[in-house]
This record gives structure tokens, C-alpha cells and sequence, in this order.
């Protein structure tokens, strides 16, 4: 039995907002079970304050966390890429696992918009966990 534990990383191009509730979602609901990331292709100075106040409705802060830029080291590191509307900005290498969410970009938009994206995101952590926790690790 391998002790490797799934790393995941969150790839949008501001990683601003969606890749950043989805880390975050992803840190509160599997907790130390899987490593979380986060990145973006062209990241911004900070993270959206609609996205920041839809997850602290959650219960959830994100409001210290700051976007980072996307490099091949970090996908590298990580055993699955979700990348949320970065298109080809994504480096990809044989044997990772990727997935392409197609999500709207929060940004600009109020927070009642936000909610809704952040409603479908939780839906989408929520089987990533399953499939991640359910599926052997790959031995390293």
C-alpha cells in the first residue's frame, strides 16, 4: 500500500476566482488526504472579492490567499490538473491525469452571480474527492 498522497492543481487564468474556491473547497473537504494547489497562466495582483465572499459564505476564508503564476514545475508535481477556461495555456505532460472544467469567469460579476459558479464548483470537488480517494495511488 502506497502512502502517496494525490496532489491536485487548480489552473484558471487569473487564479483569482474559480481555481481558487475550487482549492479551497477542495482543502476543507478532504483536509490533509489530498495536497491542493493553485495557479494561473496570466494571475492577477489579487483575488476577486466576489469570489472571496461567496466562500466565506461557505464558511470557507480564501481572503489571505494570493494568486500564483502557473509554472511546469507545479504541474509536474501534481497528479491532476483541472484547468477552469485556460484553454492551451497548460503545459501537459504523458501520465498526468487532466480534466478541463469549463466554468464562467467570476470576474466582474456580483456575488449573487459568483454563488452560482460557486455552487457548481463544490459539485465538481465533491466527485473529484471520490475519484481521487477511490482510485489506487499511483506508486512512486
Amino acid at each position: 500500500m502506497s502512502d502517496h498522497k494525490p496532489t491536485v492543481l487548480f489552473v484558471c487564468v487569473h487564479n483569482a476566482g474559480r481555481s481558487q474556491m475550487a482549492a479551497g473547497y477542495l482543502q476543507a473537504l478532504a483536509g490533509d488526504r489530498i495536497d491542493v494547489r493553485s495557479a494561473g497562466s496570466a494571475p492577477k495582483e489579487s483575488l476577486n472579492p466576489a469570489a472571496v465572499e461567496a466562500m466565506r459564505e461557505e464558511g470557507i476564508d480564501i481572503a489571505t490567499n494570493a494568486p500564483k503564476l502557473l509554472t511546469v514545475d507545479a504541474v509536474r508535481a501534481s497528479d491532476a490538473v483541472i484547468t477552469m477556461g485556460c484553454g492551451d495555456a497548460c503545459p501537459i505532460f504523458p501520465g498526468k491525469r487532466y480534466e478541463d472544467g469549463q466554468l464562467d469567469d467570476p470576474a466582474g460579476q456580483s456575488v449573487e452571480a459568483v454563488r452560482v459558479i460557486r455552487d457548481d464548483i463544490r459539485r465538481r470537488v465533491e466527485a473529484l474527492i471520490d475519484e481521487l480517494l477511490l482510485e489506487p495511488s499511483p506508486s512512486h
